[in-house]
């Protein structure tokens, strides 16, 4: 069990990064409304999905994983102006919940392996909402695409 405690940890920091990302966006595109309120949404979820990973964490441990905080700090500690700007901060916070996905396929591996089906249940309803943020980040930027890419600013 040596290296869950890697993908334990690389979850739980992700999701903080994730949820700090997206209220950072919704903090720079406030006047946005659905931007705004939606990313407060989606924020809340990656909260929800690392207070049900604490038990896992207080089970296997944490290892210390940088790459969602650099991550965080190149691409989306401070939010771009304009229609721009807000596609190319959607298309961050996209590879950052991505990241976030795949981490939780790999935790639902790991957990069939160990036959834990509570760190199990964790990682897929952790999963599928992830695979919501996604779903919603990949329909704002076709949205706001034609917006940003063709008339002039």
């Amino acid at each position: 069990m040596p290296h869950l405690s890697t993908y334990v940890g690389l979850a739980d920091h992700s999701e903080r990064t994730l949820a700090d990302s997206f209220r950072t966006i919704a903090r720079g595109h406030a006047q946005v409304a659905d931007v705004f309120h939606t990313c407060h949404l989606l924020a809340t979820m990656s909260d929800r999905h690392r207070a049900d990973l604490a038990p896992a964490v207080r089970r296997y441990g944490e290892d210390d994983i940088e790459e969602p905080e650099r991550l965080h700090a190149d691409g989306l500690a401070q939010p771009r102006s304009g229609e721009i700007g807000l596609l190319r901060d959607l298309q961050d916070l996209h590879v950052l919940a991505t990241l976030v996905q795949t981490t939780w396929t790999v935790i639902a591996q790991g957990a069939q392996g160990l036959r834990d089906r509570e760190l199990l249940e964790i990682a897929d309803a952790a999963s599928a909402e992830t695979a919501r943020q996604l779903t919603w980040l990949d329909t704002r930027m076709k949205e706001a695409a034609p917006q940003a890419l063709i008339v002039a600013p």
